[in-house]
């Protein structure tokens, strides 16, 4: 799907949704930057995966996106290796779940300051690279809950639906310039961070699933690499909801 040896950084990239969407990019002869915040072993696994699955490179890089210069430096080493980078992910998300009347500006702060402003330094040190090559392929991972709400998650609602808005935007500002900005929403997915969640918890999400079942990390990651491909060329600003039927 893919068209020639595209260059990928996927942030938050080590596991999960993150780990799935750097294979299925691997697997279409991407090279792929592995962005991780703490989980060294696992980036590094997930990239020597890649490798494996013929990613024309491979290489997992240290970064907490939340601070601006760290961001920077995550792209500034792919254009440096590279020359140049064609696809941006914006994976890297945290929770700090409680209901508002609990819910501290601390945890409040972090989730915003990596979901949404994490994405905001990585799309502002990406874009100039790209308008530079006149191509450039930016997908951001929103979520269900930025579209529904959810009780006791007002801060990652509040980031996910923030994500919404500022890819709109974007797509506007870059689209002159061969750049598409785009958000997959994935509903209740199969996770490391839904597999704590408790059964009863489990069971009212299901019963909101008109397919009856939770998604894949590799539902998502097909829906990201879409949105990078060249197929894809004509479709900027838009939300895909990768949720089974939720947001019906």
């Amino acid at each position: 799907m893919l068209n020639g040896r595209k260059r990928a950084v996927v942030t938050g990239g080590s596991r999960g949704i993150g780990r799935a969407i750097c294979l299925a990019l691997a697997g279409e002869g991407a090279a792929v930057a592995v962005n991780y915040a703490g989980s060294a072993q696992a980036a590094q696994s997930t990239a020597e995966e890649c490798l494996c699955l013929g990613a024309a490179d491979a290489f997992a890089y240290q970064a907490d996106v939340a601070d601006e210069a760290q961001a920077a430096a995550l792209i500034n080493e792919a254009v440096t290796r590279w020359g140049g980078v064609d696809i941006l992910v914006n994976n890297a998300g945290i929770t700090r779940d409680d209901l508002i009347m609990r819910l501290s500006r601390e945890d409040f702060d972090a989730v915003l300051n990596t979901n949404l402003k994490g994405a905001f330094h990585c799309i502002k040190a990406a874009c100039r690279p790209m308008m530079k090559q006149r191509f450039g392929r930016i997908v951001n991972l929103s979520s269900i809950v930025g579209i529904r709400g959810n009780a006791g998650q007002a801060n990652y609602a509040a980031s996910k639906a923030g994500l919404i808005g500022m890819s709109k935007s974007v797509a506007k500002e870059l689209a002159g310039r061969g750049i598409t900005v785009n958000c997959v929403a994935p509903g209740f997915i199969e996770t490391d961070m839904t597999s704590v969640l408790p059964d009863a918890a489990k069971e009212k999400l299901l019963s909101e699933i008109p397919m009856a079942r939770m998604g894949r990390s590799e539902d998502v990651a097909a829906a990201v690499v879409f949105l990078a491909s060249e197929q894809a060329g004509y479709i900027t600003g838009q939300v895909i909801c990768v949720d089974g039927g939720m947001a019906i």
